[in-house]
């Protein structure tokens, strides 16, 4: 990550029933996300154990953020999260330091500028 994040957003969810229509919302929120202003990353993390799945995003503003959050596929998945999921939690965090390798886990990231 080039850009030290100010913000991060998790949201982990019980998986349901995952259908076809639930990763045609997921990808295009995903991909549309990665191109905001202001997103620096991704990772996403699965339990076997326990069904969980989270997935993590890193921003340099509020803005890039609210710009997620307002998405109008965002706020349609979010009406509909109970066709494909069980319980869930969101976290947002402001971030206040970062240690180790910095690019470790993340699976998307903004071109870095050379």
């Amino acid at each position: 990550m080039s850009t030290k994040p100010k913000y991060s957003s998790t949201f982990i969810f019980e998986t349901k029933s995952l259908t076809e229509e639930f990763h045609r919302f997921d990808s295009e929120i995903a991909q549309r996300a990665r191109q905001i202003p202001g997103f620096l990353g991704e990772e996403t993390w699965h339990n076997e154990d326990t069904g969980l799945h989270a997935e993590v995003y890193y921003w340099a503003d509020q803005n890039a953020l609210r710009t997620l959050i307002s998405m109008d596929t965002h706020q349609v998945a979010k009406r509909r999260y109970s066709e494909w999921l069980g319980e869930y939690r969101v976290i947002v965090s402001e971030v206040q330091s970062v240690y180790g390798n910095p690019d470790l886990g993340l699976e998307h990231q903004p071109e870095r500028d050379v």
